[in-house]
Formats: C-alpha cells, sequence, structure tokens
C-alpha cells in the first residue's frame, strides 16, 4: 500500500501543534474549558472531572445535578491520571479523536458522494479538494483546535457522526448505524440524521450491487440496530452507574428539557430566561419541534444528495439545538467543503463570513463586558449570539439554494450560468 505522503504531514502538523499548545501553554486548557463559546453544561469537561470524582468515590456522579453527561464516558476517564497533573494525557485522547475525525473526513471525500451518488451527478464534479485538503482544512480550524484544548465532550459525537458517515459511504451500513446509535446515545440530536444517512447507506450499497429489494424493509432493519445500540448502551449505563436508572433523567432530561440556563452561543438560554413558566414547556416542545421538522423536508427535497441533507442538518443543529458550541459549527464547516463545486452558485457569501467573523471576534468581548467587567448585561452577549445564528443561517440557506441551483442546472444544461427569475 502507497504511503499518503500529504495525509502524514497534515496528521503529524495537527499532533504537532496540539501538543505543542498543551505543553507551551498549560494555562490555555483550562482557560477554554470555562469558555461559554467551548464548554456547554452537557459537555463541560470541568463538569466531567466533577462527575468522575464522584464516581472514583464511590458515590452517584449524578447526586450533585451538575454532572449531565453519558455515563460511559466515566471509566473511560477514570483510566486515566489525574488531568490537573497530567493535563497532556487527556488531551491526547482528545488529539486522537480529531485524527479519527479526520481519517473519516478523507474517506468521505475519496469517496466523491459530494459529485457523485447514485441518482445524481455535478455538472461541476471536477471541482473538488482532495481528502487531505479537507482534512488539513478541519484539523487547523480554530474551532476544532479550540474545542480540543478545551476538551468538550461533544467531540465524541462529532467523531461518532463522521465516522458513521465514512462507514455508509463505503457501503458497511450496520457499522453507521451503531455508531449513529453512540453519537444519539451521547447526545440524542444525532438521531435525527437517520433518514438521510440510512438513504446514503442504502444508495451505496445498491450502487455497488450488494442488496436489491424495497427500501421500506430496509428502513425498518436499521432502524431496529440503531435502536438495539442505544439500548445496549443504556444497559451498559445502567452497570456503571451501579444498577441505577438515575442517568436517564440527569443525562436525557437536561437536553430535552432544558433546565440549566447557563449562557452559550445558542438561542434557547436567554428566550427561556424571559418566558413566563407556564408557557416554558410550549415552547420547549415547539422549539424540538422546529428543530426536527427540517428532516423530513430535506431528506424528501434532496433525496438524490443525502450527504447533502446530512451536511445541512448539522448547520441547522449548530444554530437550533439547546445547547450548541463551536464544536457543532468546526462539524458543519468539517463537511461543508466537500461542496466546494457549489461555492460559485452561493449569492450571499461575504454578508455570511461578515456576520460569523464579526460575532467570533466579538464574542468574547461581550461575554466579558457582561460578566467581569460588569459594564453591560446579558442584551450584550445575547445580541451577539444573534449575529452568530444570523451568519450561520445565511450560510446554511445559502449552500441550499446554491445545491438546489445545481441540480437544476443539471437536469436543464442549456441554463447553466444563466439568470433564472422565480415567477
Amino acid at each position: 500500500m502507497p504511503v499518503d505522503r500529504r495525509k502524514i504531514g497534515v496528521f503529524g502538523g495537527a499532533i504537532a501543534l496540539r501538543v505543542l499548545l498543551f505543553a507551551v501553554f498549560p494555562s490555555l486548557p483550562d482557560l477554554l474549558t470555562g469558555r461559554a463559546e467551548v464548554s456547554t453544561p452537557v459537555s463541560s469537561f470541568k463538569r466531567l472531572q466533577e462527575g468522575l470524582f464522584l464516581y472514583t468515590h464511590g458515590v452517584s456522579p449524578y447526586d450533585g445535578g451538575v454532572f449531565s453527561q453519558a455515563p460511559i464516558l466515566l471509566p473511560l476517564f477514570a483510566l486515566l491520571p489525574d488531568s490537573r497533573g497530567h493535563p497532556l494525557l487527556s488531551g491526547l485522547v482528545y488529539i486522537l479523536l480529531d485524527l479519527l475525525s479526520a481519517n473519516a473526513l478523507i474517506t468521505i471525500s475519496n469517496s466523491a458522494e459530494a459529485v457523485v451518488s447514485r441518482l445524481y451527478t455535478s455538472p461541476r464534479k471536477d471541482v473538488r479538494w482532495s481528502g487531505a485538503s479537507i482534512a488539513a482544512g478541519f484539523l487547523f480550524n480554530p474551532f476544532t483546535i479550540a474545542t480540543c484544548l478545551g476538551r468538550s465532550t461533544n467531540s465524541f459525537t462529532n467523531s461518532a457522526i463522521l465516522y458513521a458517515i465514512s462507514e455508509g459511504v463505503s457501503g458497511n451500513s450496520l457499522n453507521s448505524m451503531l455508531a449513529l446509535g453512540f453519537a444519539s446515545y451521547l447526545s440524542l440530536y444525532p438521531a435525527l440524521l437517520f433518514p438521510p444517512l440510512v438513504l446514503l447507506c442504502r444508495n451505496r450499497q445498491l450502487l455497488r450491487g450488494k442488496i436489491t429489494g424495497d427500501a421500506i424493509p430496509y428502513a425498518v432493519k436499521h432502524f431496529l440496530i440503531l435502536v438495539s445500540s442505544v439500548v445496549l448502551l443504556l444497559l451498559a449505563s445502567y452497570i456503571v452507574t451501579g444498577y441505577s436508572w438515575e442517568f436517564i433523567p440527569s443525562t436525557y432530561g437536561v437536553q430535552l428539557l432544558v433546565p440549566d440556563l447557563a449562557p452559550n452561543v445558542g438561542l434557547w438560554w436567554y428566550f427561556l430566561i424571559e418566558i413566563f413558566d407556564p408557557f416554558r414547556a410550549f415552547f420547549i416542545g415547539l422549539f424540538w419541534l422546529h428543530l426536527a421538522s427540517y428532516v423530513g423536508g430535506l431528506t424528501v427535497r434532496l433525496r438524490r444528495q443525502p450527504l447533502f441533507v446530512i451536511t445541512s442538518l448539522l448547520g441547522i443543529f449548530a444554530i437550533l439545538k439547546p445547547y450548541p458550541s463551536i464544536s457543532d459549527v468546526a462539524a458543519y464547516f468539517a463537511l461543508l467543503p466537500l461542496y466546494r463545486h457549489v461555492f460559485p452558485l452561493m449569492r450571499y457569501t461575504f454578508f455570511a463570513v461578515s456576520a460569523f467573523l464579526y460575532s467570533t471576534l466579538l464574542g468574547p468581548v461581550f461575554h466579558h463586558l457582561w460578566l467581569y467587567a460588569g459594564s453591560g448585561n446579558a442584551n450584550f452577549f445575547y445580541a451577539i449570539t444573534l449575529v452568530w445564528s444570523l451568519g450561520l443561517s445565511i450560510l446554511v440557506a445559502d449552500s441550499l439554494f446554491a445545491a438546489l441551483r445545481d441540480e437544476w442546472e443539471e437536469e436543464r444544461p442549456e441554463m447553466k450560468g444563466k439568470d433564472a427569475k422565480q415567477i
């Protein structure tokens, strides 16, 4: 097997950069761990450490109401030395996760699923970046690096999602469903990726002649695999927590009902602070319904491009999930460069990038003015998170337009490059 020197160079550079940051700036990981943009109540490494302390001392980690993460993480981190004395050892776990994610991205890119699928071939199929370039964009993305240094447990979820997609484009539907089950067990929302992912798996297996038959039995079979994997992980969690189901309301209830309103880059926390309690349940249900409603429409309309549906949904999740962070944006930006061929069709790139950079630079400033300098209030930080969400919304919507335009030009080649108006 030939050695891919570009891949080795990218991976080696990414490892060296992360190890250097951990070693030269030992206070940086703790600083990032406390940032609202990096850590949330359901992904904070500090909260994981608190839960781990209780777990190793024979106390239920969910007694204090602080730890709200999956129990399966506890025995994993219990094997590592204390992160306060050996921060690099815990950092190596996250470095490995980044490398696994980058390797999955190379597999996805090399499959060419973004430009040539079973039912669709882009007229711009030759305009694409190599797998090594896609991996480099992910590994050297400041959001990915900050997530790694901040040791957010969202890294586990993102790696599982990307691995599920890579197995899907490779035709390994069983592994894909198991990986999606693990991601869903950790964070709930990845379960919404099931429709486009099972469609992707089926298309790749049909393309390779591995399967025949109807779509419905295929989808039901793989849904049962997904559910079974989650059930097995829940049973393992039941054993880990000392034969107790206490972790279910503490882990999944927090994500569904959003009781912890710590500031983050999302849209939920400030709204739920201001809303009257009698209306709280109604609006939480409405927000979740809004988030889930995109799955069916996008999967049906863009059924010929299931990978793009997954990419767009990750962008929507980064905007609308209850506890978003920059790690969710890093996952979206990991897959978006696969669609370089539609970038020229996007219309509002300047506005999206401007709003995004504006909020990225001023977000920490407004957060400091509010909580530390005392010269602002919650409106300062929430206003900048609205700009952040606006920039992401423009980017997601514009990329959807570009993908639909690309499909339209594939159906009508004579219209390529011409203006079109909807009447």
